[in-house]
């Protein structure tokens, strides 16, 4: 199988040129293993229905906070469309995701059952449900910061995921970190201070952490967006982008970190 590495490989390229390219298709080769491994798992049954689930609570939970302000603009639909395509939705299965969209911006929409069913199917997968809130706060910040309504939203998904509110706040906090690193790589005059600073908080330490707990921190959030880990829990396969995606930002937040302290070792 070579799917995974053709998609993370032309991601990788499109966001950081060849090297990348090198690091999509090593996460890609680690995609392509974990899906040949899942069709040896012992309950596929189980598992798709997992997948299903998931997949519906992201778009039914991506259109409840477009509405999260009272209404649904054309921007907020524009982007939602967007997100499926860059997730490579089509056919019958972006009818599903627009279904469920429509269905989540319903003024009678009510996330809780929602939440409750996926809580309880991945209740032995509790990677899973911070998978969801992940991805979650990552389509609902893609068109631009988080506001207040969309906040008020994403807290209540994180408490019917069963998170408290000290995690979910350091979550969207790494969230918004590792948006702004990848914003500021792609400004040359970007003083090298703030974007060390947003590297730190994208991975979620301190400066004065030492290289080993900055190492550590730095595989745990790889070890969370591990493709084979991601596909074995039930993530649908076109969502593996996008944790493709915020691992390569993660990489590139702590490579820059990692030069950086080795020169001022120098």
């Amino acid at each position: 199988m070579f799917f995974g590495k053709l998609i993370a490989g032309l991601i990788g390229y499109q966001m950081f040129g060849i090297p990348g390219l090198l690091f999509g298709l090593l996460i890609g080769s680690m995609f392509d293993r974990g899906l040949s491994s899942n069709l040896s798992l012992g309950n596929p049954q189980q598992l798709e229905e997992i997948r299903q689930l998931f997949f519906e609570c992201c778009f039914s939970l991506l259109g409840h906070i477009a509405k999260a302000d009272g209404r649904v603009t054309q921007e907020e639909v524009s982007h939602a469309e967007q997100v499926m395509t860059q997730l490579g939705v089509s056919g019958a299965q972006r009818g599903r995701a627009i279904d469920y969209f429509k269905a989540g911006a319903a003024p009678d929409f009510q996330p809780e059952p929602l939440l409750a069913r996926f809580r309880e199917a991945s209740r032995r997968r509790p990677q899973l449900q911070q998978t969801l809130l992940l991805f979650l706060i990552t389509m609902a910040q893609a068109d631009g910061d988080i506001d207040d309504s969309e906040m008020q939203v994403l807290r209540a998904c994180a408490a019917g995921l069963g998170f408290g509110d000290n995690v979910f706040l350091r979550l969207v906090q790494m969230a918004q970190a590792q948006q702004r690193f990848h914003q500021h790589q792609r400004q040359p005059q970007q003083q090298r201070r703030d974007l060390e600073a947003e590297a730190y908080r994208a991975l979620g330490v301190n400066p004065g952490c030492s290289d080993r707990d900055l190492k550590k921190a730095y595989r745990r959030l790889m070890s969370e967006n591990h493709p084979d880990k991601l596909i074995a829990q039930g993530v649908p396969e076109a969502m593996v982008k996008l944790a493709t995606e915020k691992a390569q930002k993660i990489q590139s937040a702590y490579e820059t970190l990692r030069k950086s302290r080795k020169q001022a070792a120098v």
